[in-house]
Parts: C-alpha cells; sequence; structure tokens
C-alpha cells in the first residue's frame, strides 16, 4: 500500500513538472503572438492599397488594350504550383495538422501540382510520404520578414517565367484571432483583376464613387512590370505573417489546455492519495482495536 502511495506521489510531481512547463510555454506563445499581431495589423493597409492601386493598372491597361507582361497573362491551367506555410515545431494544437490535410486534399484534385514547402513540419509530413517538391524552407523564425519572403517570391517567378508552371496558389493560415485561425488557399499568379470600387469618405458623410482619370507614366506595361514583382513579395510576405500570427495563437491555446488538463489530473491523483491514506488509516486503527480488544480479554 505504502508503495502504491509512492507511485502516485511521483506521478503527481511528474505532472507538476510538466504543467510548469506548460504554462511557462504559454506565456512565451502570449508574448510572441502580440508581437507577432501587431506585425499583421500594421501590414494589412499596405497590402489592401497595394491590391487597389494594382487593379487600377490593371483596368486602366485592359480598357486601352495594352500589353500585359507575362506575369500578368491569363492562360489555361495545366500545370499548378502550391506554396504550403506550415511552422517549424509542434505542439500547437491541429494547426500543423489542417494545413498538411488542406494540402493534401488540393493534391487529390490536382495530383500533378508541383510543391514549395515552408516549415519543417510540412516538410517532414511530404518527405515521409513521399511527395516530390521543388524547394522547401525552413527555420524562417517567429517574425519572418521581407527579404525571406522576396527569396521565396524570386524563385516562384524564375519557374513561372521559364514556363515550368502556368498556375501559382498559395495555402496558408489567415489570422482572425487568437482561438480563430482560416486556412486559406489564394491565387498568386496569374495576376487576375478584381473589382474595386473607388469611394471617398469624409467626416460622416456617405461614401460617393468617385470617377478618376489615371496617368501611367512611362507606360502601363513598365508600371506593371514594376509592381505586380512587389504585390507577390507582399502576397508572400502577408501569408507568412499571418501563418506566424496563427502559429502562435494555437501554441498558446494548446498550452492552456495542456495547463488545465494537467490541473484536472492532479486534482483526480490528489483524491486517489487521500483515498489510500485514509484507507491506511482505518486499517491502523482497526489493528489498534482488535489488538486492545484482544489484550482486554
Amino acid at each position: 500500500m505504502a508503495q502504491t502511495a509512492r507511485e502516485i506521489k511521483r506521478r503527481m510531481q511528474t505532472v507538476q513538472n510538466t504543467q510548469q512547463i506548460t504554462k511557462a510555454m504559454e506565456m512565451i506563445a502570449a508574448a510572441k503572438l502580440r508581437k507577432a499581431q501587431v506585425r499583421v495589423e500594421k501590414s494589412r493597409p499596405f497590402r489592401y492599397r497595394l491590391d487597389t492601386s494594382l487593379n487600377r493598372v490593371l483596368s486602366g491597361a485592359r480598357k486601352l488594350g495594352e500589353p500585359l507582361p507575362q506575369l500578368a497573362q491569363v492562360t489555361e491551367k495545366k500545370r499548378t504550383c502550391l506554396v504550403v506555410i506550415g511552422a517549424d515545431r509542434g505542439l500547437s494544437g491541429s494547426y500543423n495538422g489542417n494545413v498538411i490535410r488542406q494540402a493534401e486534399e488540393f493534391l487529390i484534385e490536382r495530383p500533378d501540382t508541383y510543391m514549395i514547402l515552408i516549415g519543417r513540419r510540412v516538410r517532414d509530413h511530404f518527405r515521409r510520404s513521399g511527395q516530390e517538391f521543388l524547394a522547401d524552407y525552413v527555420s524562417l523564425g517567429d517574425y519572418p520578414d521581407i527579404h525571406q519572403a522576396h527569396e521565396i517570391s524570386s524563385l516562384i517567378q524564375e519557374f513561372y517565367l521559364n514556363g515550368l508552371f502556368d498556375h501559382v496558389a498559395i495555402l496558408y493560415t489567415r489570422f482572425i484571432n487568437t482561438v480563430n485561425h482560416k486556412v486559406t488557399i489564394k491565387q498568386i499568379l496569374p495576376i487576375e483583376e478584381q473589382e474595386i470600387e473607388d469611394t471617398h469618405e469624409s467626416g460622416d458623410e456617405l461614401e460617393i464613387p468617385l470617377k478618376a482619370l489615371y496617368l501611367f507614366e512611362p507606360s502601363v506595361f513598365e508600371v506593371l512590370d514594376a509592381m505586380i514583382p512587389l504585390y507577390i513579395d507582399t502576397i508572400i510576405f502577408q501569408s507568412l505573417l499571418e501563418a506566424a500570427s496563427s502559429q502562435q495563437g494555437a501554441t498558446m491555446t494548446a498550452m492552456s489546455n495542456a495547463s488545465d488538463n494537467a490541473a484536472e489530473l492532479l486534482e483526480e491523483l490528489n483524491l486517489s492519495f487521500n483515498r489510500i491514506r485514509q484507507g491506511a488509516i482505518t486499517t491502523e486503527i482497526s489493528e489498534i482495536v482488535g489488538g486492545a480488544e484482544a489484550l482486554s480479554e
């Protein structure tokens, strides 16, 4: 009986040590999440304005009948490249699993897809499954920078311009809030125009559509040729930031749940330990009473 109590006590100490680790990891993830979330929120306005400007130029080019750079020429989707963004580490709940599952579903629909993998967990999974990929990027850190995004963007553009594939999409986890993240697939190439409405906001007045006249210097083609690489860099950079924030949020949530589970397990172990102690005390009292009765006789 003493051995059983000792084992429970040892297990309680192990659970307490694990709980201390999970709480520390939760605090670290929370601190990293705050910094990553600020970077995401600051980058979104620039991305929106760039999307708006690029669509205006594309619209102007098509209305004027101007030629488009190769990166903006829409072709039939014959060969696809999928850029998958995961994490280097685990302990993030279902974060990596959701990304991998969505990527596998994409591969089922398009089995001839080329892949560029970002994150050690994603790379290791597809390497074990025998899936070939063009390139992989690991150890980008908790705070990706624009230089890393530019390196990935340059590789994609080089392959695209050389005709290796004619359609590029990126799969990443869009950050919504601490507990909500959405796996998203967005087309990168070819550049396609989206409907955007120009508006002017003044105080509390209603937004009034404006019809503006744009002049492109030196030409529409050269403006697009300069904007599109920047646009691709921005999409990849924004996706890396969104994924990094989502991963930190998932880690914080997973470690919080682990700490809560450890607390519940400690309560159960403590209850079992007390029952064993009470049983031992009851047995000892019974033996003492029985011995006293035997002596009195």
